[in-house]
């Protein structure tokens, strides 16, 4: 990603959590990456005036409590966090997932694979797009 700026991961699966925190050290990614467990806590650390915006958003679509297409409705109906970039990151293969996601305004839809080194490639791929990729200014996501 092209600042240093937080990524903040929705995901409340740990080996999916210790598959991104292992690929981001083995990329070597320095953005810092924040993880939450669910949509709420995605939301209460985005309210939290002392935490930093996120550059993009890395959303599991099936967590408890609220999930990712909850989160990522609530997200985009709000003026403030609606130009965070939200990229889903799911175990889920179904067309419904994510055509709903790209309705509700997902930046991006990608399958979480099994195996680790197709899982790095998702994540390389992830960090080439958005390191190339104009983003609004981190002053105007506060």
């Amino acid at each position: 990603m092209k600042s240093t700026d937080p990524i903040l991961l929705a995901e409340d699966d740990r080996i999916d959590q210790e598959a991104i925190q292992r690929a981001f050290s083995d990329l070597k990614i320095v953005n810092p990456l924040v993880i939450v467990q669910n949509g709420q806590e995605a939301l209460e650390y985005l309210g939290s005036a002392g935490n930093r915006r996120p550059c993009v958003i890395l959303l599991d679509l099936r967590m408890p409590i609220m999930s990712g297409l909850e989160f990522l409705e609530k997200i985009k109906e709000d003026k403030d966090l609606k130009i965070i970039p939200v990229v889903v990151l799911t175990t889920s293969s179904s067309d419904q997932d994510s055509t709903r996601s790209f309705e509700l305004g997902a930046a991006g839809c990608m399958v979480k694979p099994v195996d680790y080194q197709k899982f790095v490639e998702v994540v390389r791929t992830l960090h080439s797009y958005w390191s190339l990729s104009l983003t609004p200014p981190s002053s105007s996501l506060m």
